[in-house]
């Protein structure tokens, strides 16, 4: 036992695929952060060693032709207002994401994040107004306004390594209330000659994306070509296409799979597994993806596309700008550098500290942000980096010279917001383990994802009944990681204030012997003696046959003939089949899966990763108790 928890202890086997999708999404932005810094860097050296030649390369013409029909643009445009597309795609499919699974689905939550998205436009964009006034260069203060997601996220990973899930969730909702914002100023605003006969053939070609995605059409070649037509259309009436992305991913719904869909794709692969044919290898192949969301599908498809390459290419092809002596002191002089600089690195953290002060206070505590005033700070700093939208309306604002002190300003004003995040997290962490708690966690309301709530008089509980934290397990008797994670379980409930509750998830699909099993620890519940059934079951995984099952209830001394009636006659059936339903419900369909306090828990189950999500539980109680537990 010892050797299987020490191997146990370093990581459980299935952990990539457990990641949750919203850590997963902030893991692919830390990690292309450094990519992104790298485009940014070689820009500025391409651009300072030939600036004609950085320049001559993205003003070439690139061309698509279908028949007489054709488009040219050159590659900086193809960059930026193509590619971007998707880009502006993937951040829409996880803010619907966060609509749907996440924190957002209280749509109460939505209210700060929102309204402080906005404030947080409108005060950068007032000071830059406010410093350019009087001067031909007011029109471009929307450069001062959106937030860069991708950047700002892989940076906030990197900076603050305490910061929790709910200020990225935060940081994230702002992000992408201000880059609906921008595209919509981007089209109304930055945009000549609009089209309105074209704008109104994109407008019909959406609703039909909604229509196909309500009806959940599962031929990708509809979404391709309507996404296309949709992107034709926008280029064509002057508004910049890369709201496509944007739209469709916010159209894309987010949800877990049925455990019926899952079913019938185990049964899809059991006939290919007996008759390995290539139709059958299709339909299991079809059977297997449609039941994953069409978020799900999509973002796990173009993520790492768009945060490793997109991303990059787009710094590379406009973050380029001649960087001397004479006009390093010229710029930093000029009001356009100075209000974006002031406008980012002032006005975000400005803007989203006292819209949260202000909206906690108007609604008595009812909206209030859901993490602590460092983190809001935090935030409101990181968020001063505006690299993506800022260049892409400095490219329509500006030209010459004007163009390269709107992107000093910047490239300048992300510097020196990640410099001041990296002082907030480093002066928070100093704090007093409580204060530092208090700061970062903020709102100790929970969304329970759990139903129904744990019955001391109907659970199975081992550990102590008023524990404060508790652990609760969606586990199959047959499922070979539920037995990996039993250890674990023993080990947290030893040395933590916790309970354990066990409810059944027989996957009989894929473990004909487990729902029998279920129901022989209802039995041997019913006779005194659920722990010590459950705790042979999953010791003795490889014979869970009705003989088995029987011998084991001798060994417990139990009344056997009792038990053996309980199992010839389902008796205990419904008992289980309740604690399925409770797992349809709780959106879990998979073994095991664990909540902790009502609240799913994602990730890996290995040691180090359940005692980390109990931590938080307690930092949680502790902080909503006023004090130490």
């Amino acid at each position: 036992m010892a050797d299987r928890f020490s191997q146990w202890r370093e990581r459980t086997a299935w952990s990539r695929d457990r990641a949750a999708p919203l850590r997963a999404f902030l893991r692919a932005e830390s990690g292309s952060a450094g990519v992104l810094l790298a485009a940014v860097v070689a820009a500025l050296v391409w651009a300072n060693v030939d600036l004609a030649n950085y320049e001559s390369i993205w003003h070439a013409g690139f061309s698509i032709r279908l028949g007489d029909l054709y488009v040219t643009r050159d590659l900086r445009t193809w960059v930026n207002s193509g590619l971007m597309t998707l880009f502006f795609l993937v951040v829409g499919l996880e803010a619907r994401r966060e609509f749907d699974l996440g924190d957002l689905r209280e749509r109460r939550r939505f209210v700060l994040p929102c309204v402080a998205g906005l404030v947080a436009m409108a005060v950068p964009a007032a000071i830059y107004l406010t410093v350019n006034a009087g001067h031909s260069s007011a029109h471009g203060w929307g450069v001062a306004m959106s937030t860069d997601t991708a950047l700002a996220l892989g940076l906030l990973a990197l900076l603050g390594r305490d910061v929790p899930d709910r200020a990225r969730v935060f940081l994230l909702t702002v992000a992408v209330v201000d880059d609906l914002a921008a595209l919509l100023i981007i089209a109304v605003v930055y945009t000549d000659d609009l089209d309105f006969a074209r704008l109104g053939i994109a407008a019909a070609v959406f609703a039909a994306l909604l229509v196909a995605s309500v009806r959940q059409v599962q031929r990708r070649w509809v979404y391709v070509w309507l996404g296309l037509a949709m992107w034709a259309a926008l280029l064509a009436s002057g508004v910049d296409p890369i709201v496509t992305g944007l739209a469709i991913g916010l159209s894309a719904p987010a949800y877990s799979p049925a455990r019926e869909q899952l079913e019938q794709a185990t049964e899809l692969v059991r006939s290919f597994r007996e008759q390995p044919t290539s139709e059958l290898a299709r339909s299991a192949s079809a059977g297997i993806t449609s039941t994953l969301s069409p978020n799900e599908r999509l973002q796990t498809f173009l993520h790492p596309w768009t945060s490793y390459l997109i991303v990059p290419l787009f710094a590379l092809a406009n973050a380029g700008i001649e960087l001397n002596g004479s006009f390093l002191r010229t710029a930093y002089a000029t009001p356009i550098t100075l209000g974006v600089l002031i406008g980012y690195v002032v006005g975000k953290p400005v803007a989203l500290m006292l819209t949260s002060a202000v909206l906690t206070r108007l609604s008595h505590g009812r909206i209030r942000p859901p993490v602590g005033w460092a983190a809001v700070l935090g935030s409101g700093t990181i968020a001063g980096i505006g690299f993506t939208v800022a260049l892409l309306i400095a490219d329509r604002a500006f030209s010459g010279t004007e163009l390269a002190e709107a992107k000093l300003g910047a490239l300048s004003a992300a510097v020196v917001s990640s410099l001041l995040t990296w002082i907030v997290y480093r002066l928070t962490g100093l704090l007093s383990p409580a204060r530092q708690i208090r700061a970062l966690q903020g709102d100790d309301r929970l969304i329970q994802d759990l139903i129904p709530e744990v019955d001391p008089e109907r659970d199975h509980i081992r550990g102590p009944l008023d524990a404060p934290i508790t652990l609760i397990e969606f586990g199959d008797f047959e499922c070979p990681y539920c037995g990996q994670a039993e250890p674990v379980v023993r080990d947290l409930l030893a040395g933590t204030d916790l309970r354990f509750v066990w409810r059944h998830l027989p996957l009989t699909d894929v473990h004909p012997a487990a729902q029998l099993a279920a129901e022989a620890s209802e039995a041997a519940a019913a006779q005194g003696k659920f722990w010590e059934m459950h705790d042979l079951l999953l010791e003795h995984q490889d014979h869970l046959a009705p003989a088995d099952l029987v011998r084991y209830a001798a060994e417990l001394d139990l009344d056997v003939d009792r038990f053996h009636d309980d199992l010839k006659r389902h008796v205990h059936k419904t008992r289980v089949a309740q604690d399925v339903e409770s797992a349809d419900v709780s959106g879990a369909t998979g073994t095991p899966t664990f909540f902790v306090n009502g609240q799913r828990h994602y990730g890996a189950y290995d040691l180090d990763s359940l005692a980390a999500a109990v931590t938080t539980a307690g930092a949680q109680l502790e902080r909503s108790a006023g004090g130490p537990l």
